[in-house]
């Protein structure tokens, strides 16, 4: 039985090397990445839909082979010791198979008894985690009767019932509400504090991955754009991040042709303008003197520094949330 671990940011937990996936007609979903997370590490892996995250946890968990390259988790080779490989991580995919039938406290002991704990010890597990994700009251409920909410704890609680080194957590949190959300974060938070439990999750909330991770890792259309902490992420724009809000997307649009000069990266949605600045302070007061003299004048302005969510639409042209962004960034 696992106890506390000692968090060593040393060596390798996971180590991927010149990792290539391809489907029928040769569809490279992935292509040619590496990358290393260390033990006790708290990794954000992120990307547009289509980017190749799910392709690339499920080989690293084992569920696909890789086309070419070399995947170690915890040590072991994932396509020569895949059954080593499964006993150091712990799973909790975003689309699971929970049978609705069984009770909370059931499934997780049929799960303990599959790891091969006796009968006592699956009960003794599965009533632990039960308390750890606020779920003893409905212990007995039939899953089908749960909420999203309860169902994804339920899920976390599987991923965890062999003590796990490494957790994959793939979008945890997606559709759950903030009160969910946060009793979710707070969980990760402890079992990476606490434990010493090496995080890889991916998100659809950067907010999600810029309070919770040490590290972010960004893939699009099957390569890595960017690696590094989000501090550092951040850092790399340089600029800071200005928005404009107009009276009606028109005068969005006419504000634009007057702003290259001074705005970088310029985009327009609806009424709202964002770019980025060089010396936000300094620009300002001359933006607005041209806006005003243009007879577009903003009824709202905000300066900010860059934030995650602008790193990411820097290196892949596009939002988490909204997709593909129309008017291509120019100058960045």
């Amino acid at each position: 039985m696992r106890t506390h671990r000692t968090q060593s940011h040393t060596q390798p937990i996971i180590s991927v090397r010149e990792l290539v996936k391809e489907f029928s007609g040769h569809v490279r979903a992935i292509q040619g990445i590496s990358f290393e997370v260390k033990e006790g590490e708290f990794f954000a892996f992120l990307g547009p839909n289509g980017a190749g995250k799910s392709t690339t946890i499920q080989v690293l968990t084992t569920l696909l082979m890789p086309t070419f390259g070399e995947v170690r988790i915890a040590g072991f080779d994932s396509v020569l010791e895949p059954e080593r490989v499964r006993r150091e991580i712990g799973v909790a995919l975003q689309e699971t198979g929970i049978d609705p039938v069984l009770t909370g406290r059931e499934l997780l002991v049929l799960q303990a008894r599959l790891f091969g704990f006796s009968s006592k010890e699956a009960k003794s597990r599965a009533m632990e985690l039960l308390e750890r994700i606020n779920l003893t009251a409905d212990a007995d409920r039939r899953i089908g009767k749960y909420s999203g909410g309860m169902r994804r704890r339920l899920d976390l609680a599987l991923s965890l019932v062999h003590r796990p080194r490494i957790l994959f957590l793939d979008e945890p949190t997606t559709g759950l509400d903030p009160y969910n959300r946060m009793a979710i974060w707070e969980e990760i938070r402890t079992l990476h504090r606490e434990y010493g439990t090496t995080i890889f999750l991916t998100t659809q909330y950067l907010e999600e991955a810029d309070q919770l991770s040490e590290r972010v890792c960004i893939l699009n259309k099957g390569a890595i754009v960017a690696d590094g902490t989000a501090a550092q992420l951040k850092q790399r724009i340089g600029r800071d991040v200005i928005e404009l809000h107009f009276s009606h997307p028109e005068a969005a649009v006419q504000a634009q042709q007057h702003l290259y000069t001074f705005i970088q990266g310029i985009h327009t949605t609806d009424a709202h303008l964002t770019g980025y600045v060089q010396d936000g302070a300094h620009a300002l007061p001359e933006i607005v003197r041209t806006l005003d003299r243009e007879g577009f004048p903003p009824i709202r302005l905000q300066l900010a520094p860059p934030t995650l969510d602008d790193v990411f639409l820097q290196v892949t042209g596009e939002t988490l949330d909204t997709g593909n962004i129309k008017d291509k960034e120019k100058g960045i």
